[in-house]
């Protein structure tokens, strides 16, 4: 309800203007219907996985069903910062692209979006694997959340982190699905990657306890990022692979060499606050992983910094179906 408020001011400023009318034969309410279908179904089976998961993991001790939430919890915050984001201001450009039949604007956009995504998720991902337990320690450990809770979770958030931008790509390439009217292809590949996933964890708890419950869910996303990215340049006839590989090698350098700083930062201070060597690793992480990526030349950081220099002016933006810079490619 909050969510819904806070949006009434601005929608009085634009002069929207909203008229209930029960109209259950519009064409307009059977294409909802149609493409709400097979979504309802996609989120039916989320919560499945979610019952499947908890049932192996409450026989594998008091400690392991809440150090897989707990974990999966860490690694959805820069998933919620960071795809989520995006995912909303491209959603709407997608559709726009889409609507005019702008294959080609379509396929820039999407290619723009998914470089960015992995500009941001994938230090991410490394920063929170190698940053896992002091962050762990900052954020969690107190009370009746113990040393070892905080190993419990680290173990799992280690194989969570690693699947960090695989779950924000999904994100992006099935809103692009959604975009031409096709949520079928999206809910089918989730299907499939769920199966997958229940077949990975039974093969994977037993060596590797409830950390294997949070490996098979990222290798199932994996693939269904891989499924989801090739149906999608069947469909665009490309997905500008070239640049996005040149993108991601870029980025997995900038990566690597911040994910080596930062084991020697914290080796070297194993004695350290908690809080001295999370806050302190971002920064070093950040700053480094920036340096770098501009000096080999990343085009995505002048994206990101138009981004955000774009929202600091405009606070209050009027309606507009343009994105953000960041599918002009």
């Amino acid at each position: 309800m909050l969510h819904l408020l806070v949006q009434l001011p601005m929608l009085v400023r634009v002069g929207a203007r909203y008229t209930p009318i029960l109209e259950l034969h519009h064409p307009g309410v059977r294409e909802v219907g149609r493409l709400m279908a097979p979504r309802i179904l996609g989120l039916a089976a989320v919560q499945i996985n979610f019952v499947v998961n908890t049932i192996l993991a409450s026989g594998l001790g008091a400690a392991a069903l809440p150090a897989l939430n707990y974990a999966w919890l860490l690694m959805m915050l820069p998933q919620g910062v960071f795809a989520m984001a995006l995912a909303t201001v491209a959603f709407p450009t997608f559709s726009e692209l889409a609507a005019r039949k702008d294959t080609a604007g379509l396929r820039s956009t999407l290619s723009a979006t998914l470089r960015m995504v992995l500009y941001l998720t994938v230090p991410a991902s490394v920063g929170l694997f190698v940053l896992r337990t002091p962050v762990i320690e900052t954020l969690l450990q107190r009370g009746a959340f113990t040393q070892a809770s905080t190993k419990a979770v680290a173990f799992a958030l280690q194989f969570y982190a690693v699947g960090l931008f695989a779950h924000a790509t999904v994100e992006i390439v099935a809103r692009a699905f959604y975009a031409l009217h096709d949520t079928k292809t999206p809910v089918m590949i989730g299907l499939s990657a769920m199966a997958v996933n229940i077949l990975l964890s039974l093969m994977l708890i037993r060596p590797l306890s409830f950390g294997g419950l949070a490996l098979a869910n990222t290798i199932a996303t994996f693939g269904e990022m891989l499924v989801l990215l090739w149906l999608m340049r069947r469909r665009l006839g490309t997905i500008d692979a070239p640049r996005l590989a040149s993108s991601g090698l870029r980025i997995l350098l900038a990566a690597g060499l911040m994910a080596a700083v930062l084991l020697s930062f914290t080796r070297g201070l194993p004695a350290v606050d908690p809080l001295v060597i999370t806050f302190g690793g971002i920064s070093i992480g950040a700053v480094l992983y920036i340096g770098v990526t501009m000096l080999v030349g990343s085009d995505e950081i002048n994206a990101v910094l138009r981004l955000v220099q774009r929202r600091a002016s405009e606070p209050y933006p009027t309606q507009t179906t343009e994105a953000p810079e960041i599918g002009r490619s």
